[in-house]
């Protein structure tokens, strides 16, 4: 089952540690700037969407 997680850039590399010592390497992450906290709803809503698009697309491809 395809599947993908949405991070924020602060957690890259540690999201990318993770997936290597689970054994999956290239496990694709959508990223969105960070922080998400004390956003206002245009700008969750606008991370939502950009998020989203990298979802749909690493879905697509995988």
């Amino acid at each position: 089952m395809a599947a993908t997680a949405i991070i924020t850039d602060r957690f890259v590399q540690t999201a990318q540690v993770m997936a290597r010592v689970s054994g999956m390497a290239e496990y694709p992450f959508a990223v969105i700037a960070h922080p998400i906290a004390n956003n206002s709803q245009t700008v969750l809503r606008d991370k939502a969407h950009q998020a989203l698009r990298q979802c749909v697309e690493q879905l697509v491809q995988g």
